[in-house]
């Protein structure tokens, strides 16, 4: 097979594919702005409400193109909710946690005698800060290296091209520019009758500060988030019970892996109660009772705990900015509407990241934010959010791309399926950490790659090579037959390839 021409003849396609350049395909606006760059020491090129992942990486890009940029930020540091209270601090937990879990339960498997292992909460979230606090740090020296002009405060449209900032030491000043774009990013999604203390009714906020390991966590949402925070209090010693309306965790997830990878959690100790509505929330005690009853409707039964965590999900933070003001146009959960190239229907304001339709992720943030600024420089930008992975921080890890079976049965498709288990690769095995799978999904009689999923140590590194292989069109048999070093756990991405156009070696 001449796999670097066919390669050739996929990429050719993807790139005239008119559905390449589509982000959005129920926005309404078509048109596409272009102005000419004025000269102004008191007036922006660029100027960008929120300073995130996709806010500061949009200024920095700016920056790089040689454009005047200004970032307005709230928080007083830079990195949004991930690097401050999101993704960041969380995966740093995940991995302490998990450390004292192997420390625990598995080091004597590898011949590793520890006398005794105890939890130090206060040094856990110390590690925890100070690795935000250098991240933080660092984006603040990129924008020095850059140039990029930032201003510690809240930014509210004054008009089009006008931003008022009630800065964070009390003052007020008046950012302008030839381009704005929004990137306030996204809050946490309250619940009716619930009050979040961040104490005892927790969010995830919250759940990353928690002063010491509760007797019992109840998890309210068991979405990434909830089972990611679930997973960091059980491995520590915590009774985790995630309660979910709907009758799946991770909806979003390939059903097949969903099952495994609530199996997993299962045997990790965390309980679950699917199909299952909170009726209300009693905080008189000294702990937390809830009043549940089945989705459906019918009996109903309390459960009580030391803390309960709301993870739900997140809504887009555009509340005081002032856009109807202006007359940005939004849709009925606050979304800003957007045309291919991030254009709201007011000319010179743009919005990326969490503030518009699309995956809610840092990473599709950062995305948005560079083919933003590509498009106001006069460049070409582009995101595809079918090819955005999507990863759960879990141990095993969950990590996703392309489409699920079950989207691929509704398209109507044909398609194959391969699959191989860790227990069958050997780098998995030598490490005694071999619980998971890799599936790959194929469109039947060209053999194109439709969607990748994987559970596995590392998924969330692994998910990488399929997400190239989706971008560039590949097939199976080309993933296959790509050399793969030995042993690696990605030699089962290899095998599942291989059970995908034709049969496995090692099962």
């Amino acid at each position: 097979m001449a796999m670097a021409a066919t390669l050739a003849r996929r990429r050719a396609a993807a790139l005239l594919s008119p559905s390449s350049k589509q982000l959005y395909s129920g926005a309404k606006y078509s048109w596409i702005l272009s102005r000419g760059f004025a000269t102004g020491s008191d007036e922006n090129d660029v100027v960008i409400i929120g300073g995130g992942p996709g806010g500061y990486v949009a200024a920095i890009k700016a920056a790089q193109l040689g454009l005047k940029t200004t970032c307005i930020e709230k928080r007083g540091t830079l990195g949004g909710t991930c690097l401050n209270v999101g993704c960041i601090p969380s995966k740093a937990l995940l991995h302490s946690s998990h450390m004292y879990h192997e420390a625990k339960n598995s080091f004597a498997h590898h011949g590793i005698r520890v006398s005794s292992v105890e939890v130090d909460v206060p040094a856990m979230l110390a590690q925890k800060d100070k690795a935000v606090g250098n991240l933080t740090k660092g984006i603040e020296g990129l924008f020095k290296k850059n140039k990029v002009n930032y201003v510690k405060g809240y930014g509210k449209f004054l008009s089009p091209s006008e931003v008022s900032v009630d800065t964070i030491d009390g003052g007020n000043t008046t950012v302008k520019g030839k381009h704005i774009i929004v990137a306030t990013g996204s809050d946490v999604k309250s619940l009716p009758g619930i009050t979040i203390d961040e104490e005892r009714i927790v969010s995830s906020t919250g759940a990353l500060s928690l002063k010491e390991v509760p007797k019992k966590l109840i998890v309210i949402g068991a979405g990434y988030i909830g089972l990611e925070m679930g997973s960091v209090w059980g491995r520590l010693g915590s009774e985790v019970i995630v309660v979910e309306f709907a009758g799946d965790i991770v909806p979003s997830m390939d059903g097949e892996v969903r099952k495994q990878f609530q199996r997993s959690l299962e045997k990790q100790k965390m309980k679950f109660m699917l199909k299952t509505k909170v009726v209300s929330v009693d905080t008189t005690g000294s702990g937390v009772k809830l009043t549940l009853e089945p989705a459906a409707g019918g009996e109903q039964t309390t459960l009580e705990a030391d803390v309960v965590l709301v993870s739900a999900g997140r809504t887009p933070f555009t509340a005081g900015l002032q856009l109807e003001k202006i007359g940005v146009e939004t849709d009925k959960v606050g979304r800003i509407l957007v045309n291919e190239r991030f254009a709201s229907n007011v000319p010179g304001v743009y919005a990326i990241g969490d503030v518009i339709p699309g995956p809610m992720l840092a990473h599709k943030a950062e995305e948005d934010g560079v083919a933003c600024v590509e498009y106001i420089a006069g460049k070409e930008g582009h995101v595809d959010y079918d090819l955005v992975p999507g990863v759960v921080y879990t141990h095993p890890e969950v990590a996703s791309v392309g489409k699920t079976e079950e989207q691929v049965k509704t398209l109507g498709v044909e398609y194959r399926v391969g699959k191989f288990p860790l227990l069958a690769n050997s780098r998995a095995k030598a490490i005694d950490d071999a619980e998971g799978l890799v599936k790959i999904i194929a469109e039947k009689e060209s053999d194109k790659i439709l969607g990748v999923h994987i559970m596995a140590p590392n998924a969330g590194e692994l998910i990488h090579e399929a997400a190239l292989a989706l971008a560039y069109g590949a097939s199976s048999e080309d993933i296959a037959r790509t050399c793969h070093a030995h042993p690696t756990m990605s030699e089962a991405l290899k095998e599942a390839a291989m059970a995908t156009f034709d049969k496995p070696i090692h099962i």
